[in-house]
Protein backbone atom coordinates (compact mmCIF):
# COMPACT_ATOMS: atom_id res chain seq x y z
CA UNK A 1 0.00 0.00 0.00
CA UNK A 2 1.88 3.50 -0.97
CA UNK A 3 1.86 6.02 1.33
CA UNK A 4 -0.05 9.13 1.59
CA UNK A 5 3.29 10.98 0.67
CA UNK A 6 4.14 9.05 -2.35
CA UNK A 7 3.22 11.64 -4.77
CA UNK A 8 5.79 14.15 -2.62
CA UNK A 9 8.33 11.19 -2.84
CA UNK A 10 8.14 10.22 -6.43
CA UNK A 11 7.95 14.10 -7.52
CA UNK A 12 11.37 14.81 -5.54
CA UNK A 13 12.56 11.48 -6.99
CA UNK A 14 12.20 12.34 -10.89
CA UNK A 15 12.57 16.22 -10.24
CA UNK A 16 16.67 14.93 -8.28
CA UNK A 17 16.91 12.31 -11.90
CA UNK A 18 15.61 15.13 -14.36
CA UNK A 19 18.45 17.72 -12.69
CA UNK A 20 21.72 15.27 -11.45
CA UNK A 21 23.57 16.97 -14.19
CA UNK A 22 23.16 20.61 -13.60
CA UNK A 23 26.08 21.47 -11.55
CA UNK A 24 26.33 24.97 -12.62
CA UNK A 25 22.48 25.33 -10.38
CA UNK A 26 24.40 25.84 -6.85
CA UNK A 27 25.00 28.20 -4.11
CA UNK A 28 27.60 28.80 -1.92
CA UNK A 29 25.50 28.29 1.48
CA UNK A 30 28.68 26.65 3.84
CA UNK A 31 29.99 24.80 1.06
CA UNK A 32 29.00 23.72 -2.57
CA UNK A 33 25.28 22.82 -2.09
CA UNK A 34 23.73 22.32 -5.84
CA UNK A 35 19.93 22.31 -7.02
CA UNK A 36 20.20 18.44 -7.18
CA UNK A 37 21.58 18.41 -3.46
CA UNK A 38 18.50 20.21 -2.29
CA UNK A 39 16.49 18.24 -3.78
CA UNK A 40 17.94 14.74 -2.67
CA UNK A 41 17.68 16.11 0.90
CA UNK A 42 13.81 16.38 0.53
CA UNK A 43 13.39 13.25 -1.20
CA UNK A 44 15.23 11.28 1.45
CA UNK A 45 13.48 13.14 4.52
CA UNK A 46 10.10 12.10 2.44
CA UNK A 47 10.84 8.88 2.19
CA UNK A 48 12.06 8.20 5.42
CA UNK A 49 8.95 9.48 6.85
CA UNK A 50 6.91 7.29 3.97
CA UNK A 51 8.67 4.34 5.22
CA UNK A 52 8.38 4.92 8.66
CA UNK A 53 4.55 6.25 8.39
CA UNK A 54 3.71 2.64 7.22
CA UNK A 55 6.12 1.11 9.90
CA UNK A 56 7.59 -0.69 6.44
CA UNK A 57 10.87 -1.75 6.73
CA UNK A 58 11.43 -4.44 4.12
CA UNK A 59 13.83 -3.69 1.41
CA UNK A 60 14.33 -5.74 -1.62
CA UNK A 61 17.77 -7.83 -1.90
CA UNK A 62 19.41 -5.64 -4.62
CA UNK A 63 18.65 -2.40 -1.82
CA UNK A 64 19.90 -4.31 0.73
CA UNK A 65 23.36 -5.10 -1.26
CA UNK A 66 23.81 -1.55 -2.10
CA UNK A 67 23.47 -0.43 1.41
CA UNK A 68 26.14 -3.01 1.99
CA UNK A 69 28.08 -1.28 -0.69
CA UNK A 70 27.40 2.34 1.26
CA UNK A 71 29.12 0.94 4.46
CA UNK A 72 32.08 -0.45 2.97
CA UNK A 73 32.98 2.55 0.96
CA UNK A 74 32.04 4.72 4.33
CA UNK A 75 34.55 2.45 6.51
CA UNK A 76 37.76 2.88 3.93
CA UNK A 77 37.03 6.65 3.75
CA UNK A 78 37.14 7.05 7.27
CA UNK A 79 39.87 4.42 7.71
CA UNK A 80 41.27 6.90 4.93
CA UNK A 81 40.91 9.88 7.46
CA UNK A 82 43.57 8.94 9.75
CA UNK A 83 45.88 9.88 6.62
CA UNK A 84 45.29 13.14 6.80
CA UNK A 85 47.97 15.47 7.90
CA UNK A 86 46.53 19.15 7.38
CA UNK A 87 43.45 21.43 7.79
CA UNK A 88 43.19 21.86 4.12
CA UNK A 89 43.65 17.77 3.46
CA UNK A 90 40.41 17.69 6.34
CA UNK A 91 38.29 20.13 4.42
CA UNK A 92 38.82 18.39 1.79
CA UNK A 93 37.68 15.32 3.09
CA UNK A 94 35.11 16.54 4.74
CA UNK A 95 33.60 18.02 1.20
CA UNK A 96 34.12 14.61 -0.59
CA UNK A 97 32.01 12.95 2.35
CA UNK A 98 29.24 14.88 2.30
CA UNK A 99 28.65 14.37 -1.14
CA UNK A 100 29.56 10.68 -0.86
CA UNK A 101 27.14 10.14 1.89
CA UNK A 102 24.45 12.38 0.29
CA UNK A 103 24.88 10.63 -3.02
CA UNK A 104 25.15 6.91 -2.07
CA UNK A 105 21.87 7.19 0.13
CA UNK A 106 20.29 8.80 -2.93
CA UNK A 107 21.43 5.65 -4.61
CA UNK A 108 20.37 3.02 -1.75
CA UNK A 109 16.53 4.50 -1.59
CA UNK A 110 16.32 4.81 -4.96
CA UNK A 111 17.16 1.64 -5.79
CA UNK A 112 14.56 0.09 -2.63
CA UNK A 113 11.92 2.58 -4.39
CA UNK A 114 12.35 1.85 -8.09
CA UNK A 115 12.76 -2.17 -7.42
CA UNK A 116 9.17 -2.24 -5.76
CA UNK A 117 7.05 -0.08 -8.41
CA UNK A 118 5.95 -1.03 -11.97
CA UNK A 119 7.77 -0.85 -15.08
CA UNK A 120 5.87 2.59 -16.46
CA UNK A 121 7.55 4.42 -13.12
CA UNK A 122 10.88 2.31 -14.52
CA UNK A 123 10.33 3.78 -17.81
CA UNK A 124 9.08 7.15 -16.54
CA UNK A 125 12.61 7.33 -14.61
CA UNK A 126 14.99 6.50 -17.43
CA UNK A 127 12.77 8.66 -19.42
CA UNK A 128 13.64 11.58 -16.72
CA UNK A 129 17.07 10.81 -16.64
CA UNK A 130 17.97 11.33 -20.34
CA UNK A 131 15.53 13.85 -20.78
CA UNK A 132 17.02 15.88 -17.61
CA UNK A 133 20.79 15.40 -20.05
CA UNK A 134 18.99 16.06 -23.12
CA UNK A 135 17.66 19.37 -21.74
CA UNK A 136 21.26 20.55 -20.64
CA UNK A 137 22.06 19.99 -23.94
CA UNK A 138 19.66 21.98 -25.86
CA UNK A 139 20.94 25.17 -22.77
CA UNK A 140 24.09 24.15 -24.45
CA UNK A 141 22.78 25.25 -27.87
CA UNK A 142 20.86 28.21 -26.81
CA UNK A 143 24.70 29.28 -25.11
CA UNK A 144 26.70 28.46 -27.83
CA UNK A 145 23.89 30.52 -30.84
CA UNK A 146 24.64 33.13 -28.05
CA UNK A 147 28.22 33.04 -27.81
CA UNK A 148 28.83 32.55 -31.32
CA UNK A 149 25.94 35.33 -32.43
CA UNK A 150 27.02 37.82 -30.25
CA UNK A 151 29.83 36.96 -28.38
CA UNK A 152 27.86 36.96 -25.10
CA UNK A 153 27.53 35.23 -22.28
CA UNK A 154 24.13 33.40 -21.78
CA UNK A 155 25.12 32.43 -18.22
CA UNK A 156 25.58 35.33 -16.31
CA UNK A 157 21.79 36.00 -17.90
CA UNK A 158 20.09 33.37 -16.77
CA UNK A 159 22.22 31.68 -14.20
CA UNK A 160 24.19 34.69 -12.31
CA UNK A 161 20.96 35.89 -11.00
CA UNK A 162 19.64 32.75 -9.72
CA UNK A 163 22.94 31.30 -8.23
CA UNK A 164 25.00 34.62 -7.69
CA UNK A 165 28.01 32.91 -9.37
CA UNK A 166 29.94 33.51 -12.18
CA UNK A 167 29.83 30.83 -15.21
CA UNK A 168 30.25 30.93 -19.08
CA UNK A 169 30.38 28.99 -22.22
CA UNK A 170 34.41 27.42 -22.38
CA UNK A 171 36.46 29.39 -24.84
CA UNK A 172 38.92 26.46 -26.54
CA UNK A 173 41.12 29.69 -28.28
CA UNK A 174 41.27 31.86 -30.83
CA UNK A 175 41.80 31.37 -34.51
CA UNK A 176 42.40 34.46 -36.26
CA UNK A 177 41.00 37.17 -34.16
CA UNK A 178 37.52 34.38 -33.71
CA UNK A 179 36.89 32.52 -30.76
CA UNK A 180 36.69 28.63 -30.86
CA UNK A 181 33.53 27.95 -28.10
CA UNK A 182 32.92 24.75 -26.62
CA UNK A 183 29.68 24.43 -25.04
CA UNK A 184 29.42 23.16 -21.11
CA UNK A 185 25.92 23.90 -20.83
CA UNK A 186 24.73 23.33 -17.39
CA UNK A 187 27.71 21.13 -16.49
CA UNK A 188 30.96 22.44 -15.38
CA UNK A 189 33.41 21.78 -18.55
CA UNK A 190 32.55 20.65 -22.06
CA UNK A 191 34.60 17.29 -21.39
CA UNK A 192 31.82 16.16 -18.97
CA UNK A 193 29.04 17.02 -21.13
CA UNK A 194 30.22 15.25 -23.92
CA UNK A 195 30.99 12.03 -21.59
CA UNK A 196 27.35 13.06 -20.05
CA UNK A 197 25.98 12.74 -23.54
CA UNK A 198 27.20 9.05 -24.35
CA UNK A 199 24.96 7.77 -21.89
CA UNK A 200 21.28 8.43 -23.23
CA UNK A 201 22.98 8.29 -27.03
CA UNK A 202 24.05 4.15 -26.19
CA UNK A 203 20.74 3.61 -23.93
CA UNK A 204 17.99 4.69 -26.92
CA UNK A 205 20.35 3.33 -29.61
CA UNK A 206 19.49 -0.20 -29.11
CA UNK A 207 15.70 0.66 -28.06
CA UNK A 208 15.12 2.78 -31.29
CA UNK A 209 16.73 -0.10 -33.67
CA UNK A 210 14.11 -2.55 -32.17
CA UNK A 211 10.81 -0.26 -32.37
CA UNK A 212 7.98 -1.77 -34.33
CA UNK A 213 7.75 -0.08 -37.75
CA UNK A 214 5.32 2.92 -37.21
CA UNK A 215 5.69 2.70 -33.12
CA UNK A 216 4.88 6.34 -32.38
CA UNK A 217 8.63 6.63 -30.41
CA UNK A 218 10.22 5.85 -33.67
CA UNK A 219 10.97 9.12 -35.26
CA UNK A 220 10.95 11.40 -31.82
CA UNK A 221 13.72 8.77 -30.65
CA UNK A 222 15.23 9.22 -34.07
CA UNK A 223 15.41 13.19 -33.78
CA UNK A 224 16.95 12.86 -29.83
CA UNK A 225 19.37 10.67 -30.74
CA UNK A 226 20.71 12.75 -34.03
CA UNK A 227 20.25 16.34 -32.10
CA UNK A 228 22.42 14.29 -28.94
CA UNK A 229 25.45 12.83 -31.30
CA UNK A 230 25.68 16.70 -32.70
CA UNK A 231 26.13 17.82 -29.69
CA UNK A 232 28.31 15.43 -28.55
CA UNK A 233 30.63 16.12 -31.45
CA UNK A 234 30.05 20.11 -30.61
CA UNK A 235 32.12 19.40 -27.32
CA UNK A 236 34.63 18.26 -29.08
CA UNK A 237 35.22 16.01 -26.23
CA UNK A 238 38.40 13.22 -26.72
CA UNK A 239 37.41 11.27 -24.06
CA UNK A 240 33.64 11.30 -24.96
CA UNK A 241 34.53 9.98 -28.43
CA UNK A 242 36.42 7.69 -26.83
CA UNK A 243 33.74 6.60 -24.44
CA UNK A 244 31.21 6.30 -27.35
CA UNK A 245 33.32 4.40 -29.65
CA UNK A 246 34.28 1.23 -26.88
CA UNK A 247 30.40 1.80 -26.07
CA UNK A 248 29.32 1.22 -29.94
CA UNK A 249 32.03 -1.40 -29.93
CA UNK A 250 30.12 -3.56 -27.18
CA UNK A 251 26.49 -2.90 -29.05
CA UNK A 252 27.94 -4.52 -32.54
CA UNK A 253 28.00 -7.30 -30.84
CA UNK A 254 24.00 -8.34 -30.57
CA UNK A 255 22.89 -5.05 -33.36
CA UNK A 256 25.51 -5.20 -36.05
CA UNK A 257 22.89 -6.54 -38.31
CA UNK A 258 20.76 -3.13 -37.52
CA UNK A 259 24.06 -1.17 -38.29
CA UNK A 260 23.37 -1.74 -41.85
CA UNK A 261 19.83 -1.04 -42.25
CA UNK A 262 17.95 2.39 -43.48
CA UNK A 263 17.02 3.24 -39.64
CA UNK A 264 20.42 3.53 -38.39
CA UNK A 265 22.32 4.82 -41.33
CA UNK A 266 19.65 7.04 -42.84
CA UNK A 267 19.83 8.96 -39.67
CA UNK A 268 23.57 8.80 -39.76
CA UNK A 269 24.32 10.57 -43.18
CA UNK A 270 21.60 13.58 -42.02
CA UNK A 271 24.03 14.36 -39.68
CA UNK A 272 26.85 14.00 -41.81
CA UNK A 273 25.77 15.72 -44.79
CA UNK A 274 23.71 18.62 -42.33
CA UNK A 275 28.04 18.96 -40.56
CA UNK A 276 29.64 19.01 -43.84
CA UNK A 277 27.76 21.35 -45.49
CA UNK A 278 28.49 23.61 -42.45
CA UNK A 279 31.53 22.94 -42.10
CA UNK A 280 32.56 23.89 -45.66
CA UNK A 281 31.22 27.37 -45.12
CA UNK A 282 34.62 27.90 -42.80
CA UNK A 283 36.85 24.76 -43.95
CA UNK A 284 39.98 26.35 -42.64
CA UNK A 285 38.85 27.12 -38.89
CA UNK A 286 37.24 23.68 -38.15
CA UNK A 287 40.36 22.08 -39.84
CA UNK A 288 42.84 23.90 -37.44
CA UNK A 289 39.90 22.90 -34.90
CA UNK A 290 40.43 19.14 -35.44
CA UNK A 291 44.00 19.56 -36.03
CA UNK A 292 44.19 20.87 -32.71
CA UNK A 293 42.24 18.27 -31.26
CA UNK A 294 43.66 14.97 -32.46
CA UNK A 295 47.01 16.45 -31.54
CA UNK A 296 48.65 14.25 -29.13
CA UNK A 297 51.26 15.82 -28.57
CA UNK A 298 50.33 19.04 -26.25
CA UNK A 299 50.49 20.13 -22.79
CA UNK A 300 46.97 19.37 -21.99
CA UNK A 301 47.38 16.09 -23.17
CA UNK A 302 50.52 15.05 -21.57
CA UNK A 303 49.16 16.42 -18.32
CA UNK A 304 46.27 13.30 -18.41
CA UNK A 305 48.84 10.68 -18.90
CA UNK A 306 51.22 12.73 -16.12
CA UNK A 307 48.96 12.16 -13.14
CA UNK A 308 49.11 8.39 -13.52
CA UNK A 309 52.79 8.85 -12.10
CA UNK A 310 51.37 9.56 -9.06
CA UNK A 311 49.64 6.66 -8.54
CA UNK A 312 53.30 4.43 -7.69
CA UNK A 313 54.30 7.38 -5.14
CA UNK A 314 51.26 7.33 -3.25
CA UNK A 315 51.05 3.96 -2.93
CA UNK A 316 54.09 3.91 -1.56
CA UNK A 317 53.57 6.26 1.52
CA UNK A 318 49.76 4.87 2.14
CA UNK A 319 49.38 1.17 0.25
CA UNK A 320 45.93 0.16 1.69
CA UNK A 321 43.85 3.39 2.12
CA UNK A 322 45.49 6.46 0.06
CA UNK A 323 45.48 10.10 1.25
CA UNK A 324 42.18 10.50 2.02
CA UNK A 325 39.07 11.05 -0.06
CA UNK A 326 38.88 13.71 -2.05
CA UNK A 327 42.66 15.06 -1.09
CA UNK A 328 44.34 14.81 -4.86
CA UNK A 329 44.38 18.31 -5.60
CA UNK A 330 46.13 19.15 -1.54
CA UNK A 331 49.17 16.26 -2.40
CA UNK A 332 49.08 18.26 -6.35
CA UNK A 333 49.72 21.41 -4.57
CA UNK A 334 52.49 20.01 -2.30
CA UNK A 335 53.99 18.45 -5.23
CA UNK A 336 53.91 20.97 -7.83
CA UNK A 337 52.89 24.51 -6.31
CA UNK A 338 49.58 24.39 -8.45
CA UNK A 339 46.50 24.27 -6.38
CA UNK A 340 42.51 23.14 -7.06
CA UNK A 341 43.70 20.61 -9.41
CA UNK A 342 41.98 17.88 -10.17
CA UNK A 343 43.64 14.28 -10.95
CA UNK A 344 42.14 13.82 -14.77
CA UNK A 345 41.52 10.69 -14.28
CA UNK A 346 38.61 8.49 -11.89
CA UNK A 347 41.43 5.51 -11.52
CA UNK A 348 44.55 7.90 -10.87
CA UNK A 349 41.90 9.27 -8.07
CA UNK A 350 40.61 6.09 -6.91
CA UNK A 351 44.36 5.29 -6.26
CA UNK A 352 45.45 8.12 -4.66
CA UNK A 353 42.72 9.06 -2.09
CA UNK A 354 40.94 5.74 -1.21
CA UNK A 355 44.59 3.07 -1.70
CA UNK A 356 44.50 -0.39 -3.16
CA UNK A 357 41.74 -1.27 -0.55
CA UNK A 358 39.53 1.53 -2.18
CA UNK A 359 40.44 0.63 -5.58
CA UNK A 360 39.16 -3.12 -5.06
CA UNK A 361 36.18 -2.47 -3.38
CA UNK A 362 34.85 -0.01 -6.50
CA UNK A 363 36.26 -3.00 -8.61
CA UNK A 364 33.50 -5.19 -6.62
CA UNK A 365 30.87 -2.28 -7.21
CA UNK A 366 31.54 -2.38 -10.75
CA UNK A 367 31.27 -6.18 -11.18
CA UNK A 368 28.29 -5.74 -9.22
CA UNK A 369 26.58 -3.63 -11.86
CA UNK A 370 27.73 -5.55 -14.31
CA UNK A 371 26.30 -8.77 -12.94
CA UNK A 372 22.91 -7.14 -12.38
CA UNK A 373 23.26 -5.82 -16.44
CA UNK A 374 23.87 -9.69 -17.30
CA UNK A 375 20.73 -10.58 -15.65
CA UNK A 376 18.48 -8.26 -17.06
CA UNK A 377 19.70 -9.79 -19.90
CA UNK A 378 18.90 -12.60 -19.21
CA UNK A 379 15.62 -12.17 -18.39
CA UNK A 380 15.09 -10.50 -21.70
CA UNK A 381 15.83 -13.84 -23.36
CA UNK A 382 14.09 -15.76 -21.06
CA UNK A 383 11.07 -13.37 -21.88
CA UNK A 384 11.78 -13.72 -25.49
CA UNK A 385 11.60 -17.91 -25.13
CA UNK A 386 8.39 -17.24 -23.95
CA UNK A 387 7.19 -15.15 -26.53
CA UNK A 388 6.40 -11.91 -24.40
CA UNK A 389 6.67 -9.19 -26.74
CA UNK A 390 8.63 -7.17 -23.60
CA UNK A 391 11.26 -8.66 -24.96
CA UNK A 392 11.94 -6.46 -27.50
CA UNK A 393 12.42 -3.92 -24.67
CA UNK A 394 14.32 -5.63 -21.95
CA UNK A 395 17.10 -6.89 -24.18
CA UNK A 396 17.79 -3.64 -25.80
CA UNK A 397 18.03 -1.73 -22.51
CA UNK A 398 20.25 -4.27 -20.65
CA UNK A 399 22.78 -4.06 -23.55
CA UNK A 400 22.52 0.04 -23.42
CA UNK A 401 22.95 0.11 -20.11
CA UNK A 402 26.28 -1.86 -20.59
CA UNK A 403 27.44 -0.26 -23.33
CA UNK A 404 26.91 2.95 -21.33
CA UNK A 405 28.84 1.19 -18.65
CA UNK A 406 31.14 0.01 -20.59
CA UNK A 407 31.53 3.70 -22.45
CA UNK A 408 31.78 5.52 -18.91
CA UNK A 409 34.65 3.57 -17.87
CA UNK A 410 36.80 4.25 -20.93
CA UNK A 411 35.72 7.98 -20.80
CA UNK A 412 37.33 7.78 -17.42
CA UNK A 413 40.56 7.58 -17.91
CA UNK A 414 41.30 10.89 -18.33
CA UNK A 415 38.33 12.50 -16.15
CA UNK A 416 37.25 11.75 -13.13
CA UNK A 417 33.02 12.06 -13.90
CA UNK A 418 32.13 8.37 -12.29
CA UNK A 419 32.42 10.28 -9.40
CA UNK A 420 29.72 12.62 -10.21
CA UNK A 421 26.24 12.57 -8.86
CA UNK A 422 25.02 11.20 -12.71
CA UNK A 423 26.37 8.07 -12.26
CA UNK A 424 24.93 7.26 -9.41
CA UNK A 425 21.77 7.84 -11.22
CA UNK A 426 22.91 5.37 -13.71
CA UNK A 427 24.03 2.82 -11.17
CA UNK A 428 20.40 2.81 -9.99
CA UNK A 429 18.76 2.22 -13.11
CA UNK A 430 21.90 -0.64 -13.45
CA UNK A 431 20.64 -2.26 -9.88
CA UNK A 432 17.00 -1.84 -9.92
CA UNK A 433 15.81 -3.33 -13.98
CA UNK A 434 16.53 -6.87 -12.25
CA UNK A 435 13.65 -6.42 -9.76
CA UNK A 436 11.58 -4.83 -11.85
CA UNK A 437 11.89 -6.91 -15.06
CA UNK A 438 11.86 -10.07 -12.87
CA UNK A 439 8.41 -9.85 -12.30
CA UNK A 440 7.26 -9.87 -15.43
CA UNK A 441 8.82 -13.09 -16.70
CA UNK A 442 7.46 -14.95 -12.84
CA UNK A 443 3.95 -14.60 -13.92
CA UNK A 444 4.57 -15.41 -17.34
Amino acid sequence: MLSRRQPIVDSLFFATVFTVTFAKIHWNVGGDLSLSDVLTVLFLIAFAFGRIERLDGRFARSAAITFGFFVAFLAVYLLGFFNLETATALAQWAKGMFKFVLHFLFLFAAVALVARRSQRFYWWTLAAFCGGIAFNALYGVLQLGVAQGTDGNLDATLLAPLTGGASQINIYGAIEGANVYRPNALTGDPNHLGIELVIPILILLPIYLRLERGHRLRVPLMLTLMFLFVMELATLSRSGMLGLFCGLLVLVVPYRHMLFTARFLVPLAAVGLGILAFVSQRADFFQTVLRSRVDTSGKGTSTHFVVYEFIPQVLSQHPLFGLGLNNFSVYYEFVTGRDNFGPHSFYVALFVETGIVGALLFLAFLGYLFQRLAVTRAIGRALADAGDGLAARVRPLAWGLTAALVATMASNAFYLTMSFYYFFVFAMLAIAAPAVFGRRLWAT
